[in-house]
């Protein structure tokens, strides 16, 4: 079975094939090292003069592939830490996301930013976050966090190769090492919204017009929810989850469908839950299921502190699938 991080790193390579104009640039990104996380591995010796490896200064790589792409490139950024984001943020809301809309739609700026985010590691406080909220609301820019019941690499190459618009595009780095999850068992998956390059992968764990739950999520959260539904199909309790490929602009008809499957939703992410997507996730879909939901939205998110290096604080801090199975289970009762 195809593992997540396989996915896209044959993806980069097709596109790498498939357009001469697409080039990466990153740190530590060369051969035989290949990124920290493996990812551009190869690329560096099929493609060396398009492949290029940068200075420790994110917000000059990302500068500069803004200027490559208003050239006509396309442009893919590797940033080795999604914490590092922060130091490349001037250039990604003040410059990349406001060119087209400053110049009249006379420039487009297609390139894509690749970082991995989360925690469940042990590698402390600013290699651990989960930053998407910082950027989440910032216009014309959009942010994909494929999870393992997507496959990633379709989604890398419908952002490299079709976009038009800046890509913020999200890896969990646990996601890495695990098989893409497929229909199987008690588990279903099917997609929604696959017009857009970015479906929103609906798993059930049932064969049911109605659940008793709907859970809402993105990202890396799918590697404790899907064993989760597994775990709960034995006790015949009926989840729909829901992960958006597409966290920005947000496929809320999608997920409005979802959650009438059950009156009853929890929307789970791993970054912090003040003023966040599931904040937003949940005034949206009490707007539009008011008076239709059996019980209020529970939103789960990490606690609002620093993220230990140590094992079980960081499981404290970081939403585990016993709180999952904590907030199903509250309401039901």
């Amino acid at each position: 079975m195809t593992t997540y991080l396989a996915s896209l790193q044959t993806s980069l390579h097709n596109a790498f094939e498939a357009d001469a104009r697409v080039v990466l640039l990153g740190e530590d990104v060369l051969d035989p090292y290949g990124g920290a996380f493996k990812v551009s591995k190869g690329l560096s010796t099929d493609f060396p003069n398009r492949v290029m490896t940068t200075p420790i200064s994110e917000g000059a790589i990302t500068g500069v592939a803004a200027g490559m792409a208003m050239r006509g490139m396309k442009p893919v950024v590797e940033i080795m830490f999604g914490d590092f984001l922060t130091l490349c943020a001037d250039q990604i809301v003040n410059h990349i996301a406001k060119f087209r809309g400053m110049f009249n739609d006379q420039v487009r700026v297609p390139c894509v930013i690749r970082t991995p985010m989360g925690g469940g590691r042990g590698y402390g406080a600013t290699h651990s976050q989960s930053l998407e909220k910082m950027f989440l609301g910032t216009p014309e820019i959009r942010i994909v966090a494929p999870s393992h019941a997507h496959d990633p690499g379709e989604m890398l190459a419908k952002a490299v190769l079709q976009a038009e618009e800046p890509i913020l595009f999200l890896e969990n780095k646990l996601l890495y090492p695990m098989s893409l999850a497929e229909s199987e068992g008690a588990i279903n998956v099917e997609y929604w919204d696959k017009e857009s390059g970015y479906p929103t992968a609906i798993v059930r764990n049932h064969s049911l017009t109605a659940a008793d739950v709907t859970v809402v999520s993105y990202g890396g959260m799918s590697r404790v929810i899907l064993p989760l539904l597994e775990e709960l199909a034995e006790e015949e309790i009926s989840v729909t989850a829901a992960f958006p490929g597409s966290l920005q602009p947000l496929p809320i008809d999608s997920l409005i469908m979802a959650a009438s499957e059950s009156g009853r939703v929890v929307i789970a992410e791993e970054g912090t839950e003040a003023f966040g997507w599931g904040s937003e996730v949940s005034a949206l879909l009490g707007e539009h299921l008011y008076g239709k939901l059996e019980a209020p939205i529970v939103r789960l998110a990490a606690k609002s502190r620093v993220i230990p290096a140590a094992e079980a604080g960081e499981e404290d801090a970081l939403v585990q699938a016993t709180n999952i199975e904590d907030a199903i289970m509250g309401l039901l009762v």
